[in-house]
């Protein structure tokens, strides 16, 4: 049995990591969704052990920035979660999304299981078909999730802290 979480064991509580741009903005989309129970910012997809901020940000290290997402799939599905990822940003632009450009921008889904990677490639592959994006070509990698580092404090919920609901880059 899996420890209380208010009604929900541990046990319950499922994790979506997307990257989609900036953090900031990608979090706060998230933070929205009725059933997300927690966001962290932070890093995956690279090769550097415990990156900070400042490293991703020279898009050496193979990172992108992401959100983990907690949630309780008895009130929300992963499929709308994806639903969520599709519509925050453009993922036809390889390494960019508005001003921000390097690999730690790009897009992708970062899946931790065999069911989380089938419905992102067929969500993916129907985005492509809704015909959304034009003749534009989708290029947002589908990866298996690997180690997830948290992003420094100062970055969590960094929309909240500061009382804004979104920033011009964003």
């Amino acid at each position: 049995m899996g420890m209380k979480e208010g009604n929900i064991t541990a046990v319950d509580i499922l994790k979506a990591t997307f990257a989609a741009g900036c953090f900031w903005g990608v979090e706060a989309s998230f933070r929205k969704v009725p059933g997300v129970l927690n966001t962290t910012v932070g890093y995956t997809g690279g090769t550097k052990q415990n990156p900070t901020y400042e490293q991703v940000c020279t898009d050496r290290t193979g990172h992108a920035e992401s959100v983990l997402v907690e949630y309780d799939p008895a009130k929300v599905s992963y499929g709308q979660l994806l639903n969520v990822f599709w519509s925050i940003h453009d993922p036809t632009t390889a390494n960019r999304q508005g001003p921000d450009v390097g690999s730690q921008y790009r897009s992708a889904v970062f899946y931790h299981d065999s069911d989380q990677k089938e419905k992102a490639l067929a969500s993916r592959d129907e985005q492509g078909r809704s015909g959304r994006f034009g003749v534009r070509e989708i290029v947002t990698e589908i990866a298996e999730a690997k180690e997830f580092w948290p992003a420094e404090e100062y970055h969590q919920h960094y929309f909240e802290k500061r009382g804004v609901r979104s920033c011009r880059y964003c």
